[in-house]
C-alpha cells in the first residue's frame, strides 16, 4: 500500500469489532510513528495503550462518571465561527444521517456521543500525552505523530478514531494510567477492525475544494 492509498482509506471509524490486535502489531505501529518529524527532535509524545482487562476497567471508571471532568483545555475555541461552524455543523448532521438520528433526538444523539466512552467497541485505546510546558509547536508534533500512527494502522489493515472527547476525562485517565503531574492528556484513539457492516461507517467527511483555502503562485 502506498502513503495515497492509506491517506485515501483513512476515515475516523465508530464501530469496531471485537477482534483483538496482537500486542506486538500494537508496538510496532508506535515505534515507527516516532519517525514522525518534531522541531528540535524534541519527540514530545507520551504514548499508553490500553488493551484486555486494563481496557475493560477503565471504561468502567467513565462508565460510572458519565458527566466527565472539567476539560484542561477548549476543543473547539468558543463562539465558533463560519466557515469552521457551518462545517463542524454538516458533518454532525452527515454522522447521525447514517443512523438515523434527526437533531431534535437529543437523547439518540448524546447516546451515540458516549459511545467514544467504549472506545466505539475498539479492542485497543490509545491516550496521547505531552509536557504542560510544551507549546503550541510540540502540539502540532504530537498531532503529526498520531496521524502517523493512522496511517501506518491503515497499512497493517486496521483502523482508528481519533478522539478529542478524551479531554473530558484528564483526571480519570491520568490516574489510571500513572500520568506524571507534569504532563497533561491530549487525545485519545481508538484502534482496532471496523465493522464493515455498520451503516456509521459509511460516513466519508466532506472536504472543501483546493481554491477554498489554498493558492498556488510562481508555477507554469
Amino acid at each position: 500500500m502506498n502513503v495515497s492509498d492509506a491517506v485515501e482509506k483513512r476515515v475516523s471509524i465508530r464501530q469496531f469489532r471485537p477482534d483483538p490486535v496482537p500486542g506486538p502489531v500494537v508496538r510496532e505501529i508506535l515505534e515507527r510513528a516516532a519517525r514522525a518529524p518534531s522541531g528540535g527532535n524534541l519527540q514530545p509524545w507520551r504514548v499508553y495503550a490500553l488493551a484486555g482487562q486494563p481496557l475493560a476497567e477503565f471504561k468502567a471508571l467513565v462508565a460510572a462518571n458519565p458527566f466527565g471532568e472539567e476539560p484542561e483545555y477548549d476543543v473547539y475555541p468558543p463562539n465558533l465561527w463560519d466557515p469552521f461552524r457551518s462545517r463542524r455543523f454538516q458533518n454532525g448532521e452527515d454522522l447521525y444521517a447514517t443512523i438515523g438520528i434527526p437533531r431534535e433526538d437529543k437523547p439518540a444523539r448524546l447516546r451515540q456521543l458516549a459511545k467514544n466512552g467504549d472506545f466505539f467497541g475498539a479492542p485497543v485505546g490509545l491516550f496521547f500525552c505531552l509536557d504542560r510546558k510544551l507549546g503550541p509547536p510540540q502540539w502540532a508534533d504530537l498531532g503529526m505523530y498520531m496521524q502517523t500512527v493512522m496511517l501506518l494502522a491503515v497499512e497493517r489493515g486496521l483502523d482508528t478514531c481519533p478522539q478529542e472527547y478524551w479531554a473530558r476525562y484528564p483526571k480519570t485517565v491520568a490516574s489510571f494510567v500513572g500520568l506524571p503531574d507534569d504532563h497533561m492528556l491530549f487525545s485519545g484513539m481508538a484502534l482496532g477492525f471496523r465493522d464493515a457492516a455498520a451503516p456509521i461507517n459509511t460516513l466519508v467527511a466532506a472536504r472543501d475544494p483546493f481554491e477554498t483555502w489554498g493558492e498556488l503562485r510562481g508555477f507554469d
